[in-house]
């Protein structure tokens, strides 16, 4: 694989890391509140709240590999 196509590919994953990130706290916001409109009980709010952050370690890794990978490249 040439240098490009890793930057293209870490690039890919940097983008795809940011919309699980921003998509991850929109779902969790709506959750949240249409959770307190429709009176749910308070399981599934932390049902929500416990795929929230399973997305958010998941971004996390895969930030923390982009990071390894770059800097092992400039190495």
């Amino acid at each position: 694989m040439s240098a490009t196509e890793k930057d293209k590919a870490l690039a890919r994953k940097g983008r795809m890391v940011s919309l699980v990130i921003a998509g991850t706290i929109l779902v969790w916001m709506a959750a949240q509140w249409l959770g307190g409109q429709i009176g749910l009980p308070l399981r599934y709010a932390f049902l929500f709240d416990f795929a929230a952050i399973a997305a958010l370690v998941w971004a996390l890794v895969v930030s923390a590999q982009i990071w390894r990978a770059r800097r092992d490249d400039k190495g």
